[in-house]
């Protein structure tokens, strides 16, 4: 497929390459310390990384580093292929992953159904040790009772193993000596206090099962993809796109393949706040559509982060972006439900067969219905490398039309709008719902599809500002390469602070000074030898069953109350001065910064195409609709307008107006 190449000013020398993996799409941003290129081909979902070698050995690229977004630890979650898993804890606790929180997925359902464990009853195993709250031993561990325990977990055919004991993460000799032993029989194994040294046992041994379950195939994906790259340029440095909007080296990747189960829209959200930076904007939700799935984020001028996460109905703790996932995407299946209504996702055609205008597929599809309303220029798509197939698309819409009077246009514009529905409640999840006004913000619209609904979704929330990046189609790859390199840290605890205490928490500077060098050894590990330190720590005010995590730039204990109370303030609106608090975990960051760009990015092809006018269906009907590519956009349009370029399309409806920036974006409004 074609290239574009465009200038910018950049260290010499250093090639790097940033790599999004979708459903549909793999999308590639290269950098070779002079020029910018950007490219993107159909990914192959049976081998994600085969979409990634042969577009560098189309392109004929040679990075000497690759930030990758990764899904392989979410689809082996997803769709329960896994490794084959064992699990040891203390005796008492084997049927903790059963019985969870006993919350009920859904309140009133009459029969609920919750996701099976990934560990069957049958490969769940004790050993009778226990270790107190305070981290004294109650019980030793006896060391025949686990090598009879790892005989049953050979037996029961299991590859890995999750280890998980009471109170682990206060004192971990116990879950280190058995993993010493199970690692001496070749098992690939997880441990509690690597991957998650904090209270509430539930969570921790489901994240620990979690990691145990897909450690393994993410270990040998990068494997293979490390080699494959170092068969192109020996120096060839792989970085993995950590959920929390960082990033880390591979052999870390394929051990905490938990951290990325959010790898891809982390980036995307990281793209979108520095493009919005870039333009002068601060207040975002960023609005990623591409061709399977729509993540949405809200930027109240920083990343917010969260913790608590639901993949595949599981529960699995750790840092990442706060960003909200539907199935809707251009690749989104429309179909009509029992009782005649139309649906719109979350199946998707994905990259295999994909959408009927691709040429292979024949389900009705939101990216076909653009075509039949004349929205997707068929010769232009992708630059003009490959071509949309009308005929196609027209087929599969036609398919559903006898519910709109045979009209094929009434079809697809139906299509759009349930799909246009389906994202604004996202939007409105992420904001609304959480007390903030969508029209305090701009709606940052990337992905392939994205630019095509933006203005539609800022219409229906009350924004209005739409900001559209250089390269929208490829944000994700882009926001990768910017992403910074983060160690993270972390320590549970229960540490009580009264009202009125004075001075330092010795126990906690101490702690926060030996967190800061396990993240720093760890960053020079991956080669950073220079790296500032964050603190943070998750409190609460005594007989609170939740916590904050809040940042802390000083250990007294003055500072402490004053942190909590400011959070807690505003997330809820008022605090507790006069009641003690609580540090239930501390943590700490290492940060190396990732690739800066000295310059603006141009935004599109340079293209060949003058402006036309043409038929296009915009709000309901036909109007006359001017066509061109957006490198031939010097200053300020009004809609109803389709601007091309080779990773997106835009669409600016009537009443909007588009204006370059000079940062490269496209800032469209409407008009008074």
């Amino acid at each position: 497929m074609a290239r574009r190449q465009t200038r910018t000013r950049a260290p010499a020398g250093r090639r790097l390459l940033g790599v999004d993996v979708g459903g549909t799409f793999t999308d590639f941003l290269y950098w070779d310390g002079v020029a910018l290129q950007l490219h993107k081909r159909l990914s192959t979902p049976d081998d994600p990384g085969r979409a990634i070698l042969e577009g560098l050995a189309e392109q004929g690229w040679r990075p000497g580093e690759v930030v990758h977004g990764s899904t392989v630890s979410t689809n082996r979650l997803l769709t329960r292929s896994g490794a084959r898993c064992a699990l040891i804890t203390t005796r008492g606790f084997r049927d903790t992953l059963l019985i969870g929180r006993q919350a009920r997925p859904e309140l009133y359902a009459l029969h609920p159904v919750r996701p099976d464990p990934l560990i069957p009853d049958a490969r769940r195993f004790e050993v009778d040790e226990r270790v107190a709250a305070d981290g004294s031993v109650l019980r030793a561990l006896d060391e025949a009772e686990v090598s009879a325990a790892l005989d049953r977990v050979e037996r029961s055919g299991a590859t890995a193993l999750a280890i998980c004991l009471l109170f682990s993460f206060v004192n971990p000799t116990h879950e280190q000596r058995i993993a010493s032993l199970a690692r001496e029989r070749g098992l690939a194994v997880s441990v509690s206090h690597e991957v998650l040294p904090e209270h509430r046992e539930y969570e921790r041994m489901s994240t620990t099962v979690a990691n145990a379950y897909v450690a393994p195939a993410m270990t040998r994906y990068l494997s293979g993809l490390e080699a494959g790259l170092r068969a192109t340029d020996a120096t060839t440095r792989l970085r993995v796109m950590r959920s929390n909007g960082g990033s880390m080296g591979a052999a870390e990747a394929g051990r905490d393949a938990v951290r990325t189960v959010l790898s891809g829209p982390a980036g995307g959200v990281v793209g979108a706040r520095a493009a919005a930076e870039a333009s002068g904007i601060g207040q975002v939700i960023s609005f990623d559509m591409g061709g399977t799935s729509t993540d949405v984020s809200l930027c109240p001028g920083r990343l917010l982060e969260r913790s608590d996460l639901q993949v595949g109905g599981l529960p699995i703790r750790t840092p990442a972006v706060d960003v909200h996932t539907m199935g809707a995407g251009g690749g989104s299946i429309a179909t009509l439900d029992a009782g005649g209504a139309l649906r719109v996702g979350p199946e998707s055609a994905g990259a295999d067969p994909g959408p009927a205008a691709y040429g292979r597929g024949n389900a009705p599809t939101l990216t076909d219905a653009h075509v039949v309303l004349g929205r997707l220029r068929p010769d232009r798509f992708l630059g003009g490398t490959m071509r949309l197939d009308v005929d196609a698309a027209e087929r599969a819409v036609a398919t559903l039309a006898g519910t709109f009077q045979g009209s094929l246009r009434r079809t697809a514009q139906a299509i759009i709008e349930v799909g246009n529905a389906n994202m604004a409640r996202a939007l409105r999840v992420i904001s609304v719902e959480r007390g903030f006004d969508p029209a305090d913000f701009t709606l940052v619209a990337f992905g392939g599809a994205g630019p095509l609904h933006a203005c539609d979704l800022a219409v229906e929330l009350g924004i209005p500002t739409v900001l559209i990046p250089a390269t929208p189609g490829v944000l994700s790859a882009a926001g990768m390469l910017r992403a910074p390199v983060v160690k993270d840290a972390e320590q549970g605890m229960v540490l009580r602070v009264e009202p009125d205490a004075p001075g330092r928490d010795a126990t906690l500077e101490s702690t926060f000074k030996r967190l800061e060098e396990e993240a720093r050894a760890g960053m020079r590990q991956d080669g950073y030898a220079r790296s500032r330190i964050e603190r943070s720590a998750d409190l609460r005010y005594a007989g609170q069953s939740h916590e904050l995590t809040v940042p802390l730039r000083s250990t007294s204990r003055a500072a402490i109350r004053g942190a909590l109370a400011k959070s807690h303030t505003a997330r809820f609106g008022y605090a507790y001065p006069d009641r003690p608090l609580e540090v239930v975990v501390a943590r700490v960051k290492a940060i190396a910064p990732g690739a800066s760009y000295a310059g603006s990015i141009a935004t599109a092809l340079q293209g060949d195409i003058a402006g036309e006018q043409r038929a296009t269906v915009v709000w309901e009907r036909p109007r006359r609709t001017q066509v061109l590519d957006r490198a031939g956009l010097k200053g300020p349009i009004a809609g109803p307008a389709i601007l091309t370029q080779l990773d997106s399309t835009i669409l600016v409806p009537p009443g909007w107006r588009a204006r370059p920036h000079d940062s490269g974006n496209l800032i469209i409004r409407q008009e008074a």
